[in-house]
């Protein structure tokens, strides 16, 4: 996660190759039926990452009204002071919402709350423990470091924030659970303190450690978990450019982004194999930048996701 050593990416990107259309909308009028630095980690491993921007919708008759959670109000978020500025990002996260309606089902993203820290651990420990090849006896170690991580991470909000996804087949029949993770950091304040190699600029944005829960791949959600953090970035970056880091061997990530716009600006040197690391990528991209967190242009409702 935040360490640099070892870089590796238990990630799974899913194929994009899908008819999709996405709603991105502010202030739910209720809960979705899916459900209502430095880190000892990172001496471990790093996940995968993507980019960043955020769409936020201006007050209409579709608009529907702000669901009843503060971040203020979160054991997990620290004590510190926050600026205006920082209340009203904090603010503009409560609200984000990325709605997606896929072939075979419906995927929603948002900001990880307190109560999702758990399961949000367990699958990122997961796809840690698959891309280590790790006995499964490290598994609690995994998620109890992990957490930790999620901690330390939480207490930087607003200048990073965790997005988690949630899927529901067609019809609610099943899955209606966790279906994947990704972390979006907006400014050189919410920059891990040691990130992996190639090191990107720290007061860029940058995404890593996204994750698909391992039923739920091959259906869209990597790439849409990519477009939500996109999103949502275009919104709260004050820069345009946004990386991440791709693994070589990952060869279907790398396609994946290079189809979203992303190119290679450096790759790890071949020494980088003498610390038991896979060499990888630094990608970048350039996303457009709004004046304010509302100015985006919205589609039309997508209530019939919510019923």
């Amino acid at each position: 996660m935040a360490a640099a050593a070892a870089a590796l990416s238990p990630f799974l990107y899913l194929d994009p190759n899908q008819r999709q259309h996405f709603h991105i909308h502010l202030n739910p009028t209720k809960t979705p039926p899916f459900l209502s630095s430095r880190n000892p980690l990172l001496s471990l491993q790093r996940l995968h990452q993507c980019n960043c921007r955020c769409s936020f919708p201006s007050s209409s008759p579709n608009s529907v009204t702000p669901s009843q959670y503060s971040f203020l109000d979160d054991p997990f978020r620290g004590s510190r002071f926050l600026s205006n500025e920082e209340l009203e990002k904090l603010k503009a996260l409560e609200s984000f919402v990325y709605l997606i309606e896929l072939e075979s089902g419906s995927l929603w993203v948002r900001v990880m709350r307190n109560e999702e820290m758990d399961l949000t651990a367990g699958l990122l420990a997961e796809s840690f423990a698959e891309s280590m090849l790790m006995p499964l006896g490290y598994g609690p170690l995994l998620r109890f470091l992990v957490k930790q991580y999620l901690i330390e991470r939480r207490a930087v909000m607003p200048h990073a924030v965790t997005l988690v996804g949630f899927y529901r087949d067609k019809g609610g029949e099943k899955g209606n659970g966790l279906a994947g993770t990704v972390e979006v950091c907006f400014d050189k304040r919410g920059a891990n303190a040691s990130p992996p190699t190639p090191i990107p600029p720290k007061n860029s944005p940058y995404i890593c450690n996204m994750t698909v829960t391992k039923q739920l791949r091959r259906r869209g959600i990597g790439w849409h978990l990519l477009k939500a953090s996109e999103e949502l970035l275009s919104q709260m970056a004050s820069t345009n450019e946004v990386f991440l880091h791709c693994r070589m061997i990952d060869e279907a990530a790398f396609n994946m982004y290079i189809k979203a716009g992303y190119s290679v600006v450096q790759t790890d040197s071949v020494l980088i194999l003498l610390t038991l690391q896979r060499r990888k990528h630094l990608m970048c991209k350039k996303l457009p930048v709004y004046n304010s967190l509302y100015e985006s242009d919205m589609s039309e409702s997508g209530e019939e996701l919510l019923s």
